[in-house]
């Protein structure tokens, strides 16, 4: 008997590890998370370089790394209905209950949601990043979203911002789009043994370098800072 009040989870996005960045560490985490309440969570990506079929991970995670190949940052050629197939299979096979898939700009993500929607399965969308409205690429891609996301049970976001980007990109209803703040594993980190002194200003920048994440801004940032306080800062 299956325990009703367990999930059998499907992750899937074109960005997992060994790849690294934000999206990888998000579903990683929370795989693991998940798996410690005791829902069952496989993971399915693209494969990476010689890195293909089952693998598994910490805590049991199951990772399908299906075999097709990234043509553009990390991102699958879509299909439409080329996966399928593969999604099929591996949502019979693990005996799923819930699709979630993770980033807009994933296509594998996009495809994954429409199949497990015709399946008649269940699925939850989670928005990471912010774009915009005015550039091809980004009226292309809210296109492919409104189109996507017209079906599915609940959306998530990883703040306020992100959520008022979401809603008026997908056309979702504000009421199926959840706002969940990325958070620090205080686990992790520890203070600094020995205090700084007062006269010391540090600041720590903790991004990617690119246009998207304010990197522009901060070039024009850090020099005005420094001339503020020449003698007492630290970056």
């Amino acid at each position: 008997m299956v325990d009703q009040s367990k999930h059998r989870i499907l992750m899937v996005s074109d960005f997992f590890f060994p790849n690294f960045g934000g999206v990888e560490n998000h579903i990683y985490y929370l795989a693991q998370c998940l798996l410690k309440l005791g829902h069952k969570v496989v993971v399915m990506t693209h494969a990476y370089e010689k890195r293909s079929g089952v693998r598994y991970m910490t805590g049991g995670l199951k990772v399908y790394y299906i075999p097709w190949k990234p043509f553009l940052m990390q991102n699958t050629l879509p299909t439409f209905y080329g996966t399928l197939p593969i999604i099929r299979t591996i949502i019979i096979r693990e005996k799923i209950s819930l699709v979630h898939g993770h980033q807009a700009f994933s296509t594998l993500c996009h495809e994954a949601l429409m199949h497990s929607r015709t399946m008649g399965y269940k699925v939850v969308f989670t928005d990471h990043s912010l774009y915009g409205f005015a550039d091809a690429g980004s009226i292309h891609m809210n296109k492919v979203l409104q189109f996507t996301l017209a079906d599915v049970s609940q959306a998530i976001c990883v703040s306020h911002t992100s959520k008022e980007n979401t809603v008026l990109r997908s056309g979702l209803p504000p009421e199926k789009v959840f706002v969940i703040p990325n958070a620090v594993d205080t686990a992790m980190f520890k203070p600094a043994p020995k205090r700084l002194s007062s006269d010391e200003i540090v600041i720590v920048v903790i991004s990617r370098l690119v246009y998207r994440k304010g990197a522009d801004l901060l070039v024009e940032v850090i020099p005005e800072v420094c001339r503020l306080h020449p003698n007492n800062l630290y970056m």
